[in-house]
């Protein structure tokens, strides 16, 4: 029983060491983790289906956030609000598709491309620069994928091409969401990608829909609460602290999915393969700090980082 009371002791002390928004992180990029690997226990589910329940749910809560704040739900720049759903919704779908028919670890590190396509599009998008350093960085990591697709036999073309669509759209969705940040409220953002999704499956199950099991709804259900855990507290920690000091975890997501992936599913990865996505890691990693270093006296904090909503 004293062993009990120390070891209980312990971890309260471990844990009040870790500053609250790192915690809020920590939590947030779990539970963001759980479901995809939720995603990936449901083969035998459409995509869209998926899509369709995920939003559906965030879609609620999202409405009932709103009214609480009593916040106009339709927004003001309407049109892009509307990008922000279409371009989010072809994300979600895309990278479902790769979470299907790729390891686990392998989709994830494929969508953490997504900052790369960010500071790519933002040339063009935002008339951002993007410095000779940075192409270094961006080199590393797509050769990581190189890396992965070369060493990997379970990784075929289509879905490696479908998973860098899905980072892709998510840079273009995080630009249109840089640009709205100082128009509309982050809520109003979130809901129009929740009803865009939410609209899209539900047209696609009128005519493909699969009937899930009572199995099924339980973890369609996760799926809905794990990502309102991960939004919640990913809300608290950009909240509670400066986004450079807390989002650098964010990139633990690669290491949940690899351990997510083994324990689950079985899955297994070759040295190269794992070389090649500690290569996109590291690129990117390096990519986020040297923006962190750039831009952190004179650039919003918001724009150094994105995450998925």
């Amino acid at each position: 029983m004293n062993f009990l009371f120390r070891t209980i002791a312990l971890r309260n002390v471990f844990l009040s060491s870790i500053p609250a928004p790192v915690r809020y992180m920590l939590v947030s990029t779990a539970a963001f983790a759980a479901m995809n690997a939720l995603v990936k226990a449901l083969p035998h589910l459409p995509a869209m289906e998926l899509v369709m329940f995920r939003c559906g749910i965030s879609l609620c809560l999202c409405l009932l956030w709103l009214q609480r704040e009593r916040a106009d739900w339709r927004g003001v720049n309407r049109k892009l609000l509307w990008a922000r759903g279409l371009f989010g919704t072809t994300a979600l779908f895309t990278f479902f598709i790769t979470l299907k028919t790729m390891p686990l670890g392998s989709a994830v590190t494929i969508q953490y491309l997504s900052p790369v396509f960010t500071a790519i599009i933002g040339i063009f998008w935002l008339g951002e620069r993007v410095r000779a350093v940075q192409w270094l960085f961006f080199v590393l990591s797509f050769s990581g994928v190189l890396l992965i697709k070369g060493f990997d036999v379970r990784i075929k073309t289509i879905p490696l091409l479908i998973g860098i669509a899905s980072a892709v759209a998510s840079g273009m969705a995080y630009n249109v969401v840089r640009t709205l940040r100082r128009s509309e409220h982050p809520v109003v953002v979130v809901l129009h990608f929740q009803i865009f999704g939410f609209l899209c499956g539900a047209a696609y199950c009128l005519f493909h829909w699969v009937t899930p099991s009572l199995s099924d709804v339980l973890l369609l259900l996760l799926i809905g609460i794990f990502t309102q855990i991960g939004q919640v507290n990913l809300t608290k920690a950009l909240q509670g602290d400066k986004v450079a000091n807390v989002s650098v975890y964010n990139y633990l997501g690669i290491l949940y999915a690899l351990f997510f992936g083994w324990l689950f599913f079985e899955e297994q990865y070759t040295l190269p393969a794992l070389a090649g996505v500690g290569m996109v890691l590291v690129g990117v990693l390096l990519n986020y700090l040297y923006q962190t270093r750039q831009l952190k006296n004179h650039t919003p904090e918001s724009h150094l980082t994105a995450f998925d909503d």
